[in-house]
């Protein structure tokens, strides 16, 4: 939803750096557009040409997509580096969908991270809070819903030790979206977006 947001005024390329998670292209609903995917990119070494590359892209409205492949194999560390190097050379704004072991092979100037509201959502955010900001991050936190206990955001926030920015509530009708069409941007969703925009100095 950021890069959706971004992508009305700035071009804007969608980065999934979750391998394994069966690609970000199925979320969007894209699975079925030609286009260059991460396994394409096997051998992008050295001097990747972004412009090209962005024009090879897959698109969901404006925003540009690289998608990770089926299958959990990750990008060789050298070869996302020299892609994302390309990208953001061209590009007005990447936003990249972190895996658990990518974080290594970025250097984001904001990190956003979307923390569960439940006891294990907050340790792990804490864990991933601690790492970026030791690496001199800007860590925004976003709490989401629903609290299978009853967490707060409030409490989410004290127990992080942190402030949240905002909470992404369970918008109904998102699931069936992204099974029959992908994800759709309802409002509530671009509320959310517009507002972490405007906290890291973004007009949306």
């Amino acid at each position: 939803m950021l890069a959706a947001r971004l992508a009305r005024d700035d071009a804007t390329v969608l980065v999934d750096l979750d391998h394994g998670a069966g690609g970000i292209d199925l979320l969007l609903g894209l699975e079925d557009v030609p286009g260059v995917r991460w396994p394409d990119l096997a051998g992008a070494r050295g001097d990747v040409p972004g412009d090209d590359l962005v024009a090879a892209l897959p698109r969901w409205g404006r925003c540009a997509v690289l998608a990770a492949g089926r299958s959990a194999r990750e990008q060789d560390p050298d070869v996302v580096t020299d892609v994302l190097r390309a990208l953001g050379a061209v590009a007005g704004s990447v936003v990249a969908d972190l895996g658990r072991g990518a974080a290594a092979r970025v250097d984001p100037d904001v990190v956003v991270l979307v923390v569960p509201r439940d006891v294990r959502g907050v340790a792990c955010g804490i864990a991933a809070r601690d790492e970026w900001e030791a690496r001199g991050r800007e860590v925004v936190v976003v709490a989401r819903g629903p609290a299978p206990g009853g967490m707060s955001a409030g409490e989410l926030a004290q127990a992080m030790g942190v402030r949240v920015s905002a909470s992404l509530p369970e918008v109904r009708g998102t699931a069936a979206d992204v099974e029959r069409v992908g994800l759709v941007v309802r409002r509530p969703l671009a509320r959310v977006a517009d507002r972490l925009l405007r906290h890291v100095g973004v007009t949306a």
